[in-house]
């Protein structure tokens, strides 16, 4: 008997429950949250130690148990507390692959009391250096590759899996013998401390930092918990045995973005599962772990399983564990969910709209709701408020499209240092994330167009405005317009339209992005234009015009 969603919320956030909600002050006024949440990183760390000797991190041949982590990242706190002089509210940075040693720093520094500064590792060296000084991390953690690029910095650098540059110190020369003695360093810390500062692409062209709290951090892995649960309820099946059952999942997409930093690792972390990470992604290597480990959750975007759909040996290998298949961080095609049922029958896909202005996931559809609206983004989750908003801020009718707003305990704090971007993206309490949608008369949320202009790269973001801004430093460059182009698997690709002041191969204009903006911004498709690019009265380039012009549609 399917059970209705009034039903299962009734169920799951009733007194008592792991999923209770209760009003706390926030965002102007107050907020729904989960009352049994944890209050800070640091609960959930020391909550975390409880696994005990269960795995909780598989990269390669290692493994890493709950036991084990805690002590290295324990004593990677006191190290920085007592060594480096790091103090509450100090940045450290981290630029790493998804190696252990990323999940060990990111906690130590949470659990110091400082903020986390994830740094995205496919950056060029000229944007690493914008965010460290940006942030100005106190103590940046690399691995040897970021490190090489960042060697003559004046942060502080600890360097792992890789040639310690002069004037380094090793991760395992800092860290030490993790012994029995590894308990963290005194500090005090409430739910509207900073924690984190996680980067954008910026809309003008320089990158902003989010900054999000310890209740942002503590909340999320309950968000995701339910929407996990609701699923179950909602299919009339017992969540307790749901609940039993250890979630092993592998990791597909980078820790230094919300989606697997705060939707898969802390989430992992709260509830005693394993998390295999992998060295970069590819579709042949993730269908053998999922066969050696035993993986039972698949999480990333929705090229990832595009990928492994696709992948000419996917018969070969036993996926008989994976029961769940979990991505957001861009637009699922309804395509895909075809190829989901076709493929891979009786597996839960699951489809969640988040940003990294909202902790990760926000909204959710799943089951039989995503088989019934696979056009549809899904249910906000119990303590997220959506609002559909006309240019004004006011609410539009059921149905109607304007911009989607968000409120919760999801919600960042602001932008760093960034106090008039943040008052135009934090209004009244409620988060513009810049997207047009509609709501139908069930609640369920639709995205109709991003009212930003970006293109979304296999999850990605690509801010429009910071290529442009790159391309327009080549003296060949007279205008330039970036779009996006469709892709199957990757969902876009970024292309450019140029006008040229003197002649340039693509190739040459390649080169010269590859050597100022991350290779994934770089167009992959020159339209060479002659005539002036079109413009509305306010000078404004359409690009709706040049994307017909180029692409047809």
């Amino acid at each position: 008997m399917t059970v209705t969603h009034d039903q299962v919320q009734a169920q799951l956030t009733g007194p008592g429950q792991l999923f209770e909600m209760e009003e706390v002050p926030g965002h102007g006024g107050t907020v729904r949250t989960w009352k049994h949440a944890p209050g800070h990183f640091r609960a959930l760390l020391e909550m975390s130690r409880f696994h005990g000797d269960k795995v909780f991190l598989v990269y390669e041949d290692e493994r890493i148990t709950y036991e084990e982590h805690f002590r290295r990242a324990a004593t990677l706190a006191r190290r920085l507390v007592e060594e480096y002089g790091v103090a509450k509210g100090d940045r450290v940075a981290i630029a790493m692959r998804n190696y252990p040693e990323w999940v060990v720093s990111f906690s130590a520094v949470l659990a110091a009391g400082a903020i986390a500064v994830p740094l995205n590792a496919w950056w060029t060296t000229q944007e690493l250096e914008f965010g460290l000084s940006d942030s100005g991390a106190k103590v940046l953690i690399a691995d040897g590759e970021r490190a090489g690029k960042l060697a003559g910095t004046a942060v502080p650098l600890i360097v792992t899996r890789g040639e310690v540059p002069e004037g380094a110190r090793s991760f395992a020369d800092v860290l030490g013998e993790a012994g029995a003695d590894a308990t963290l360093p005194a500090v005090e810390l409430s739910p509207e401390d900073p924690a984190t500062i996680f980067y954008t692409s910026g809309t003008t062209g320089v990158p902003k930092g989010a900054l999000g709290s310890h209740r942002n951090v503590g909340q999320s892995p309950l968000t995701v918990a339910y929407s996990l649960l609701r699923t179950v309820v909602r299919a009339g099946k017992d969540p307790a045995e749901s609940a039993g059952q250890r979630r092993v999942t592998l990791l597909t997409v980078p820790l230094f973005h919300v989606t697997g930093c705060f939707a898969v690792m802390t989430t992992t972390m709260f509830s005693g599962g394993g998390l295999v990470l992998m060295y970069k992604w590819d579709a042949g290597r993730a269908l053998e772990l999922i066969e050696r480990e035993k993986v039972t959750v698949f999480s990333g975007v929705p090229t990832n399983v595009w990928q492994l759909l696709s992948h000419p040996e996917l018969g070969k290998y036993d996926v008989s564990s994976l029961n769940s298949l979990g991505y957001g961080g861009a637009p699922a095609p309804p395509k895909l969910l075809e190829r989901i049922t076709e493929q891979l029958p009786s597996r839960a896909p699951s489809n969640g709209y988040g940003m990294t202005e909202t902790t990760a996931l926000a909204i959710n559809n799943s089951g039989q709701d995503y088989a019934a609206r696979p056009d549809s983004i899904g249910l906000p989750m119990p303590v997220v408020e959506v609002k559909i908003a006309d240019p004004l801020g006011d609410e539009v009718p059921t149905g109607e499209v304007g911009e989607l707003c968000l409120r919760g305990p999801n919600v960042i704090l602001g932008y760093w240092n960034r106090p008039e971007a943040t008052a135009e993206t934090f209004v009244g309490g409620w988060l513009h994330t810049g997207d047009l949608a509609r709501v139908d008369s069930d609640g369920f949320v639709y995205i109709v167009d991003r009212a930003k202009d970006m293109v979304i790269r296999g999850g990605e973001n690509v801010y429009c405005a910071e290529v442009e801004a790159a391309l327009f430093e080549h003296p060949a460059v007279d205008d330039a317009a970036v779009i996006g182009i469709p892709h199957d698997e990757l969902g876009e690709e970024v292309g450019a339209v140029v006008r040229l002041k003197s002649p340039v191969a693509p190739e040459e204009l390649q080169a010269f992005l590859r050597e100022r903006i991350a290779a994934f911004k770089v167009p992959v498709r020159f339209w060479i234009r002659e005539a002036e690019l079109p413009r509305n009265p306010g000078g404004k380039i359409l690009k709706t015009h040049l994307r017909k012009e180029v692409l047809g549609s």
